[in-house]
């Protein structure tokens, strides 16, 4: 009955309105408002009761229906639909590293349970006891929610965050920043913004944040700027370890379907598609570009080839078929 009514979230909820407001309507009275037939209300009012909120049936000519007296509604109704995105949501957040110690969350799903009328709570219990999010990758780090807020609220509002931020290699430098957007990727948060030290786009880990302030700076946002197609694009050039280029026997578009953006930079090429990326690990990157399932020729380094060729090496190796082993027979004599 309640999965049913899912569909009809906006009129449930017009009509706890209307059971608030006034103090007894009959089942005509509410399908006039409603614009449904009074057969229709009957379903209505059956549905509420199993979510567990107590309206009163009073037959008669002067009959009809009231939540019981004394009844306070919890401020917080939400359809299965809701309530499942609300799980989901905290979940995600707890997965994303978006809170350290959990408390946040539990916190929420604690005034959840709270809030929620009792057929409702199950379920929403169940959501919590069963439900998993298998999410890759994790969050490598914990990023601070009151620090997201501000980010995007500045990135909202176009004025400028200075930032007390320490690098990679441990130093501290400070930096005014026109912040465009906040995005999750590869494992760490990100704030994609305009960097007036550098007076270039720049990328800056959230939790290498020392502080962000706001600033009455404003500033003109690009039209339509992607910022987690900018991300991923900044991270695949990103340059660490050893630069590495092959090329793909493979069209531009076939490539792009194989390669994440974050993983390297493409570009069509006579004969397929140059992949350009950086590795510190060649026994990773052989396996990256096995993965590809594709001809390709490494360009360079040579240490590319020679992980490639040790990799192919060891696959004809695994490959061969295991030679038959002698078995005693403990009935025989030895």
């Amino acid at each position: 009955m309640i999965a049913d009514m899912d569909l009809s979230v906006g009129r449930l909820l017009t009509l706890i309105e209307l059971l608030q407001v006034y103090r007894q309507l009959n089942a005509e009275e509410i399908a006039s408002r409603l614009e449904v037939t009074p057969r229709t209300v009957r379903r209505y009012i059956t549905g509420l009761q199993e979510m567990g909120i107590p309206v009163e049936t009073e037959r008669g000519p002067a009959g009809g229906y009231r939540l019981r007296r004394g009844f306070k509604l919890p401020p917080l109704m939400l359809s299965n639909d809701e309530a499942l995105v609300m799980i989901i949501g905290l979940l995600a957040a707890q997965r994303l590293g978006l809170s350290a110690s959990g408390t946040a969350v539990q916190g929420a799903l604690a005034k959840l349970d709270r809030l929620l009328p009792e057929a409702q709570r199950d379920q929403v219990q169940a959501m919590q006891d069963f439900v998993s999010l298998g999410l890759a990758p994790v969050a490598r780090d914990h990023a601070d929610a009151a620090t997201i807020l501000r980010l995007s609220t500045a990135a909202r509002d176009r004025t400028g965050i200075r930032l007390t931020y320490r690098s990679s290699a441990g130093g501290v430098t400070e930096r005014l920043v026109d912040p465009y957007g906040v995005a999750f990727q590869s494992g760490h948060w990100y704030l994609v913004s305009w960097d007036h030290f550098r007076s270039a786009m720049r990328t800056f880990r959230i939790d290498r944040m020392v502080a962000a302030d706001s600033t009455d700076e404003a500033f003109d946002r690009p039209a339509d700027f992607d910022v987690i197609g900018y991300l991923r694009q900044s991270i695949g050039e990103a340059v660490y370890g050893t630069r590495c280029e092959v090329l793909l026997d493979l069209t531009l578009e076939q490539a792009r379907r194989r390669v994440s953006p974050t993983d390297g930079r493409l570009e069509a090429a006579d004969g397929g598609t140059v992949l350009r990326f950086s590795a510190d690990d060649f026994e990773w990157a052989a396996a990256f570009l096995a993965s590809l399932e594709c001809d390709l020729v490494v360009l360079r380094p040579a240490e590319l080839r020679t992980a490639l060729r040790a990799m192919a090496a060891r696959l004809r190796a695994s490959a061969r078929a295991p030679r038959r082993a002698r078995v005693a027979d403990p009935a025989l004599p030895s």
